[in-house]
């Protein structure tokens, strides 16, 4: 049986993965014009950067070490 903690970060990863690929997906749907394609790199960009930033919270030494990381994330 999975305990709790693991559940929620299972999880949480999953949904990072997810709302990545959506992202992904938003952003090849643009219309290739100058302002989309420029706005939509930005999101791109951050959008996917969400579950790298999880990961590293993850692997915090402390919880002070995780708040703070995880604070990046949002």
């Amino acid at each position: 049986m999975i305990d709790t903690e693991s559940k929620r970060e299972s999880d949480l990863r999953s949904r990072t993965q997810k709302f990545a690929v959506r992202v992904i997906r938003m952003y090849t749907s643009l219309p290739k014009t100058v302002e989309s394609q420029v706005i939509g790199k930005q999101i791109l960009r951050s959008g996917t950067s969400i579950g790298a930033n999880y990961h590293e919270a993850y692997r915090a030494r402390s919880g002070l070490e995780f708040i703070a990381k995880i604070g990046i994330c949002l």
